[in-house]
């Protein structure tokens, strides 16, 4: 998993680096499969307290690689519902958002217990530009974070929200320079660790079952609207392969 994935664990923090940064860590099967796949084997290990989730510069992901989903590929975690992340977590994930994190990967940001952003942090929500609905929680999360009218304005635009704008919105926990992201990261890891194991993994169990007690309907909403949404024919892999240029050179614009 080295060449997509690049994991290590030091003081019972595990660092995961997404590792596709020529293609800005998009996922293709291969890092969505190695992903789900770490984060599982991760969380059952006794010497890891906390897992810190990044991106090898300059992004931390792309979301679903566009170039691969034109050509008519499956990206697929492997697992039935498809989400990057294993259900049921028990360990803390810092998601530490080194740069862009779009669409797919707005919503791994989003899977994280909390987020410390590099200046150079930026989000976007382009599913609709794209012509494809979130399916790992999107639009359960993200009003969740910031507010639903918040949300529909990145969700309806498109328009990238820069680090120090999501920290006003609440989307993040905390902005720090570039080169202090992993290191910040860690130690909130380190002092979770401190924590007894059982009472951290509890505590995580209920933050999510309050959270969930009536997300879990908007999740199902949210999966049969993009169902329905991509069996009426919403999904063209013709019209994704012509906008994916256009959508690039938006993205650069702004950021």
């Amino acid at each position: 998993m080295d060449e997509v994935l690049h994991v290590e664990v030091e003081n019972e923090v595990a660092l995961v680096v997404m590792n596709r940064p020529e293609s800005r860590n998009a996922l293709n099967s291969l890092l969505l499969g190695g992903l789900r796949a770490s984060l599982r084997s991760l969380d059952e290990r006794a010497d890891v307290r906390a897992i810190v989730l990044t991106g090898a510069d300059p992004a931390f992901c792309a979301g679903l690689d566009l170039k691969e989903l034109a050509a008519g590929g499956r990206i697929s975690s492997g697992a039935d519902d498809g989400h990057p992340f294993p259900p049921d977590m028990a360990t803390p994930v810092i998601g530490a958002v080194n740069g862009p994190a779009v669409t797919g990967g707005l919503e791994i940001a989003l899977a994280c217990d909390l987020l410390i952003a590099s200046e150079r942090a930026s989000f976007a929500d382009t599913h609709a530009r794209v012509g494809i609905l979130p399916g790992w929680g999107l639009s359960v999360e993200l009003p969740r974070a910031i507010g639903v009218r918040r949300a529909r304005q990145m969700s309806f635009t498109g328009n990238y929200v820069h680090a120090q704008q999501a920290l006003t919105w609440g989307l993040v926990n905390e902005v720090v320079p570039h080169d202090s992201l992993v290191e910040r990261a860690k130690a909130l890891g380190r002092d979770m660790a401190t924590v007894p194991a059982a009472a951290s993994a509890a505590m995580k169990r209920l933050y999510w079952a309050t959270h969930a007690v009536t997300a879990g309907d908007a999740l199902v909403v949210e999966k049969e609207v993009t169902r329905q949404w991509s069996a009426s024919g919403g999904f063209d892999p013709q019209r994704l392969a012509e906008s994916r240029a256009e959508i690039q050179a938006r993205g650069s614009a702004q950021k």
